[in-house]
């Protein structure tokens, strides 16, 4: 049973049994009942509406998109992924390392005149770990929040709510419905053992989702029983055991996985990168045969998990 139909079951049996009288707690066989005497009726109960992904709004946000984004349909699946995260309209979505904003740009009109859109960016610190930040590009992150707000304010016609922040001024005021690492906790992970850049940002979500709230995870994915240095993130490549027990020790609790983003085709070793594959096709450049090879394999294989905030 997909997330939808829980909630749309959920939501109708809630209104059942809104509707059904309560019991009279105080009669039995022998009280006396006046047949006359005014009746009082409860208030009326008005149920909140639940919000049910909307695949006829989404696949009109899809079809806006450029020829560019839409030949990425068939690796990163987003109609499908958004629907198991369970994302629906007039959501408060955080989105990790939204950069030039190709999931930006679907969820924006996706989520509607009532959403709202975070958008948080990796830390300075954690940018300075780069070997090519340079003092003046880490100068520019400064204004990444300003920049990229008027960027997005450009990809859509709603009045969507848009912000930004990186991780470690994400603020911790628990507002947000739902939050997406899309193929962005490899260098998190890299990093970690210098700057807990990890295990801070997924401390930060925790506290800036509602109680309930669910994080979607897109990461490649490499073998559980991969060499353990290697799928550190450095290859672009992490084990879902180390990821779910990343969550799990900042207090979410695992909700499931889907194999919609799974590539069975890719089957890294401890000597290939994430980056070899399309569309970086990063090792191939003067090798046709090894271009051919690797667009063979196609996208890397990924795992898609989703966790919830008790």
């Amino acid at each position: 049973m997909t997330l939808r139909t829980l909630i749309l079951a959920a939501s109708v049996a809630t209104l059942a049994a809104c509707s059904q009288p309560a019991p009279d707690a105080t009669v039995d066989a022998t009280d006396t009942v006046m047949t006359d005497a005014p009746v009082e009726t409860a208030p009326e109960v008005m149920a909140e509406p639940v919000m049910s992904f909307d695949a006829v709004k989404l696949q009109a946000a899809l079809d806006a998109q450029d020829d560019a984004a839409k030949a990425r349909y068939d690796a990163r699946n987003p109609m499908e992924t958004l629907e198991f995260f369970g994302i629906t309209p007039g959501m408060a979505v955080g989105e990790a390392l939204p950069g030039g904003g190709w999931y930006s740009k679907i969820l924006l009109p996706y989520l509607g005149d009532e959403g709202r859109l975070v958008g948080v960016d990796y830390s300075i610190p954690m940018w300075g770990e780069f070997d090519f930040a340079s003092p003046e590009f880490l100068e520019s992150k400064q204004t990444w929040p300003d920049t990229w707000i008027a960027d997005a304010r450009g990809w859509t016609d709603t009045q969507a709510d848009i912000s930004a922040y990186t991780f470690g001024t994400l603020p911790q005021d628990g507002s947000l419905d739902a939050f997406l690492f899309i193929r962005a906790l490899h260098n998190m992970s890299r990093f970690d053992a210098t700057g807990n850049y990890m295990s801070d940002a997924i401390a930060q979500v925790h506290g800036s989702l509602k109680s309930g709230g669910v994080v979607g995870v897109v990461q490649h994915a490499a073998a559980d029983d991969a060499d353990a240095a290697w799928a550190d993130g450095s290859a672009g490549y992490l084990r879902k055991p180390d990821v779910v027990a990343a969550f799990e020790a900042a207090g979410f609790e695992f909700v499931g996985a889907s194999d919609v983003n799974a590539n069975p085709l890719d089957n890294p070793t401890v000597d290939d990168i994430v980056w070899r594959l399309p569309p970086r096709l990063g090792t191939s450049a003067e090798n046709a045969e090894l271009r051919a090879e690797m667009e063979a394999i196609g996208e890397s294989n990924r795992m898609t998990l989703m966790f919830r905030k008790p």
